[in-house]
């Protein structure tokens, strides 16, 4: 069994090719040459952060499949500063166009030691910004964006930190640690 710890850089696609566009857009085959091993779950092109990728069909399930329901933990900057009304909503779960969310862990946190983003979010002068650490256990499209905006706070930068027990820790983005 191989399991590839990855940083997915932003802008990349979660995918080995990119069928259909009609520009070239990054993806996996640019920074990982491993045949036979494939994303357990996916990570939208403008997020960053952990991607798991693997050879084992089980693992893989287990991680992507949300009756397994493993924590995914997310570093998001978000406009605005929620108040405790805001963070208990989204600790309640909130209700998406798609149905409620599971509840969620959240705690706002100080600004986290992370790369720079290329490109920058964008910054607005009078609008101040927080950082959260935000937990699921399920995985729908763009979930955390839309979780944070139901609470009036959207998202600028959102970084997958931790699934499961595995961990960003000091992998640079583009890089990637083979561990099984």
């Amino acid at each position: 069994m191989t399991l590839v710890l990855f940083n997915k850089p932003f802008g990349v696609l979660s995918q080995f090719t990119d069928r259909g566009s009609p520009t070239t857009r990054a993806t996996l085959s640019d920074h990982i040459d491993l045949p036979g091993v494939y994303p357990a779950g996916r990570l939208d092109r403008d997020s960053e952060g952990l991607l798991l990728l693997t050879d084992d069909g089980r693992l893989q399930a287990q991680i992507a499949d949300p009756r397994f329901k493993l924590a995914k933990t997310y570093l998001v900057q978000v406009e605005g500063v929620p108040d405790d009304a805001a963070l208990a909503r989204l600790r309640a779960g909130v209700t998406l166009n798609d149905g409620p969310t599971r509840p969620a862990e959240v705690e706002r946190i100080a600004d986290p030691a992370l790369w720079p983003r290329d490109p920058p979010i964008r910054v607005r002068a009078h609008i101040p910004d927080c950082w959260l650490s935000l937990t699921i256990r399920e995985g729908r499209n763009r979930q955390v964006r839309r979780m944070t905006a139901a609470v009036g706070h959207p998202t600028l930068r959102l970084v997958r930190w931790r699934i499961g027990d595995w961990t960003l820790a000091d992998l640079p983005p583009g890089q990637h640690r083979i561990i099984g």
